[in-house]
């Protein structure tokens, strides 16, 4: 079983508003949100594809819980779920120990919408090129009548655009006229003024430069520790969850595999996958990033034919899907208490063995095609007017391994035969009917 340590209520039925709190754990941590065996299927019938599969983990208040994966591991699409833009096909969210997954009442709706807010990935996408930034930052205070006069509305917005690092003038400008760095602070300032209690982070800074990213995540932590905000922070860099998550929650393929506190993952990262991800994270040292060794996972490695797996406590907050021996297997490593090397540095002054020729040979098909061999129709309609030179042509594009060429031309000069023949037969015919 998942990570499920809230308090049994009768959560499963949806209350028509929100708690003031939501439950406490046997650790005293407030449980802000929390995913309960969810899986979100697209599609019906043989098209159908399951892009999450029995997802459980909770979210404390004011932590930042990051889900990394790969991409198309299911993280963007548990995060559209929480926002209830996409459905859950098995499972429920609860927020606050209430069900906010499937139909829901209207004001509850609403309610989550005012909670829950997000920053999206694409700065450029999320924003409406035809509103000036005042109206976009607005629109929430406006949909929920947040404001007592357009005086207090304009004091939240100039208030909200100045502490996300931009200036008052800026309100009047439209996207487009922005860097893309400006339009994530833009979109962190319209999830920001509605003063949300959990904000889901999707790669809000993948699309940024390198400079502008620890800029963003500043002002995260900035608003963070100002309001107490909770953060469900999606990513696939690890370099940068390491440094401003609480807990870290790994996806494959649509599975959490794993779950743990920052420091213990990667201390201890105790799944395959955990580890390679980890490997593949740079190092600045130009010498050390090329003699470092990949691990690379292979879920082969894993026999779930018969000991079926299940996410496991092994002790330190620490959560691993696996079978039974391999939580066993788990629980021998983590009980050393010896943190785990996760990276191999090749010695560079090591003798490299040289591979075999064949080894150098590419199996790629396309490479094994030469750039010439488009089998452009003009081949078939020279072969068509000129058969017997377009069979000869076919011949000589099939010795030298133009097989496109070759089957245009053998078809042009196929149907160009074949029509030459038929129009040889009814000759012949007219004229045998000629000298009756």
């Amino acid at each position: 079983m998942a990570e499920v340590s809230i308090v049994e209520k009768s959560s499963s039925a949806t209350a028509s508003h929100l708690p003031d709190h939501g439950p406490i754990d046997e650790n005293g941590r407030e449980v802000l949100l929390s995913l309960r065996n969810v899986d979100i299927t697209f599609g019906k019938g043989d098209k159908a594809v399951k892009a999450v599969k029995n997802a459980s983990f909770d979210i404390y208040k004011g932590e930042t819980f990051s889900l990394v994966g790969e991409s198309g591991s299911g993280k963007t699409t548990i995060g559209r779920a929480v926002i209830r833009v996409n459905p859950c096909s098995k499972g429920d969210i609860l927020y606050k120990g209430v069900r906010i997954s499937g139909k829901i009442p209207r004001s509850l709706d609403r309610e989550v919408i005012r909670n829950i807010q997000m920053v999206f990935q694409d700065p450029a996408a999320s924003l409406n090129e035809r509103a000036t930034v005042e109206y976009i930052i607005s629109e929430g205070l406006i949909n929920f009548k947040l404001y007592e006069s357009d005086k207090e509305r304009m004091e939240k917005v100039e208030k909200i655009i100045t502490e996300v690092g931009l200036l008052p003038e800026h309100l009047t400008r439209y996207p487009h006229e922005f860097s893309g760095g400006q339009r994530q602070r833009i979109g962190l300032a319209r999830a920001m003024v509605m003063e949300p209690e959990l904000v889901v982070a999707d790669e809000p800074i993948s699309a940024l430069d390198v400079s502008i990213r620890a800029q963003v995540l500043n002002l995260l932590k900035k608003f963070q520790n100002e309001r107490n905000v909770t953060y469900l922070f999606i990513a696939h860099d690890l370099s940068i969850v390491r440094f401003i998550s609480d807990r870290i929650g790994v996806i494959y393929k649509g599975e959490i595999v794993e779950i743990a506190e920052a420091e213990e993952l990667f201390n201890f990262p105790l799944h395959p996958y955990t580890r390679s991800l980890i490997s593949a994270i740079p190092i600045p040292d130009p010498i050390l990033e090329k003699n470092k060794e990949l691990f690379t996972y292979d879920p082969s490695v894993h026999d779930y034919s018969v000991d079926k797996p299940e996410m496991v406590d092994i002790g330190h907050n620490h959560f691993v899907y696996g079978n039974k021996a391999e939580i066993e297997e788990y629980k021998k490593i983590r009980e050393t208490d010896v943190p785990m090397k996760t990276i191999t540095i090749r010695d560079p002054n090591a003798p490299v063995e040289e591979k075999a020729d064949e080894d150098n040979v590419s199996t790629e098909p396309i490479l094994d095609t030469p750039i010439g061999d488009t089998g452009s129709i003009w081949y078939s309609i020279l072969s068509f007017l000129l058969p017997i030179l377009g069979l000869i042509g076919g011949l000589i594009f099939r010795k030298h391994n133009y097989i496109k060429n070759f089957k245009a031309c053998f078809k042009g000069a196929l149907i160009g035969l074949g029509i030459f023949a038929a129009l040889v037969i009814l000759f012949l015919i007219f004229l045998g009917i000629a000298h009756l």
